[in-house]
């Protein structure tokens, strides 16, 4: 009598196409490597998930609610805005230095370029990065109404700056810049908002 197949944990596969799709991005994960890391079927695979995408935006939203959602976890913290951005910073340079995982963001290599024919994926991830680096401007400009920041502090320049910092973080900690290097950068990165905090 042929044994029952094996039970589908929805939630496994997803943490195991998480670290696929962070490895080898978006246009870099195939169907094979999706099967052998999740270890079922593709026909499996598509009935669970329906496409590559819409595995994809279920991993997305996986990563956003597990490790890369630390910046707005930092900022619902209600902290002082020199504490918020320096922890944001170090919580960044953790999550993309983990020994456990990949290097790097997910958010920021896994669609770093692709052809035309994923552009809907691409433009939903810049919409994406276009957000957190609102989150962060959101922050200094809450700051800023406190009077946290001087007058003629420019909430939007500081939360860019920072933003870019974030995405290059992420691109150093991918290249195998150490933590300790990466994280020797904050105090000079954090002196632009010391000048401009009230």
């Amino acid at each position: 009598m042929a044994g029952r197949p094996r039970e589908f944990d929805r939630d496994q596969a997803l943490h195991k196409a998480l670290a696929t799709f962070w490895q080898y991005g978006y246009e870099g994960t195939s169907m094979a490597l999706l099967v052998s890391a999740l270890g079922i079927a593709s026909a499996r695979i598509y009935a669970a998930f329906g496409s590559k995408e819409q595995l994809f935006r279920e991993v997305v939203a996986l990563y956003l609610a597990e490790q890369g959602g630390f910046a707005e976890r930092v900022i619902h913290r209600d902290l002082a805005v020199g504490q918020a951005v320096e922890q944001i910073l170090l919580e960044a340079i953790a999550t993309y230095t983990a020994a456990d995982g990949p290097r790097g963001c997910l958010a920021v290599s896994s669609t770093a370029s692709g052809g035309p024919d994923i552009s809907g994926v691409l433009d939903w991830m810049s919409e994406l990065r276009r957000q957190r680096t609102q989150s962060i401007i959101d922050l200094l400009q809450q700051a800023h109404g406190r009077g946290e920041l001087k007058a003629d502090a420019d909430p939007q320049a500081l939360g860019d700056l920072f933003a870019t910092l974030l995405h290059g973080i992420a691109i150093q900690a991918r290249d195998g810049i150490a933590t300790a290097r990466l994280q020797a950068m904050i105090k000079p990165a954090l002196s632009a908002l010391r000048a401009a905090q009230a």
